[in-house]
């Protein structure tokens, strides 16, 4: 009896499907990981990368088809301490990578005045800090205004003016914070540093404005001699405290947190007040 030829198993063409879709995930990956690690903040990249090997693990192709589906009990992020950058327990890629973004926006912004205040910096009238969600620009009132003064000099308009420059190409908030020494002031338009500061804060307020910087996007503010950086029982720092500070926010938060800060700083000694 002739044997039977056995018949030949079917090839299944669309194998090369898997490794497509392999491909294709890892590369969506390996960009993600390049914008991530794009910024210097190092907790960051570590809890991205935590995450991702995280999801990828979880992630199975199955060839064959899903006879029943069984639900499955969500586990719960793993929180991550780092204290360079602390992220609330499940926090998304998508909002590392916002977070990525307005870091980068910040120190881009710090760059650009460092840049167009060299001069000024080196002679010790203006200070750039960074911070993790503000930049300050701390400018000396000596470069602003007379003594008891809150109209600007002539000498301070180009200068403002070049940071309104600056301003306007972001969309962050600024404060504007007006700051004295501990020397008591009794006059007409003055009756305490409290206006003194705050009318000094609003003068540069208003150059802002008048160079295009949307006034939506301001807040003047005076804290008269009773935020001190340095000694006022010397003339070296009471001109230190004699000050007008731009806070450039990164978003809504950070004014709160800018507060905390502010609030819990401890006292200069010596530092005196009225």
């Amino acid at each position: 009896m002739p044997r039977k030829r056995r018949q030949e198993e079917h090839e299944n063409l669309e194998r090369w499907l898997v490794s497509y879709a392999d491909f294709i995930t890892l590369l969506f990956a390996f960009f993600v990981v390049m914008y991530a690690i794009s910024s210097i903040n190092e907790g960051k990249y570590r809890v991205l990368s935590d995450t991702l090997v995280e999801a990828f693990n979880k992630q199975k192709i199955e060839l064959e088809p899903v006879v029943e589906e069984r639900p499955v009990a969500q586990e719960s992020p793993q929180a991550v301490i780092d204290p360079i950058a602390p992220i609330a327990p499940g926090s998304s890629v998508i909002e590392m990578l916002e977070e990525t973004a307005r870091d980068n926006m910040l120190g881009q912004i710090a760059d650009d005045f460092e840049v167009a205040m060299q001069p000024l910096i080196e002679s010790d009238l203006i200070d750039i800090n960074r911070e993790d969600l503000w930049v300050e620009v701390e400018i000396n009132t000596s470069l602003l205004f007379k003594s008891g003064n809150a109209e600007l000099e002539d000498e301070a308009i180009p200068t403002l003016s070049k940071i309104a420059a600056i301003l306007k190409r972001y969309p962050n908030y600024v404060q504007v914070e007006g700051f004295t020494d501990n020397l008591p002031i009794s006059t007409y338009l003055f009756p305490s540093n409290w206006e003194l500061s705050a009318g000094r804060a609003a003068s540069v307020v208003h150059v802002f404005m008048n160079n295009g910087v949307p006034p939506e996007r301001m807040a003047a503010i005076g804290y008269g001699e009773y935020r001190p950086i340095a000694d006022n029982a010397t003339p070296q720092g009471r001109r230190k405290n004699r000050r007008v500070v731009l806070v450039i926010l990164a978003d809504a938060k950070a004014r709160r947190a800018l507060d905390i800060k502010r609030n819990t700083r401890p006292a200069r000694q010596g530092a005196g007040s009225s």
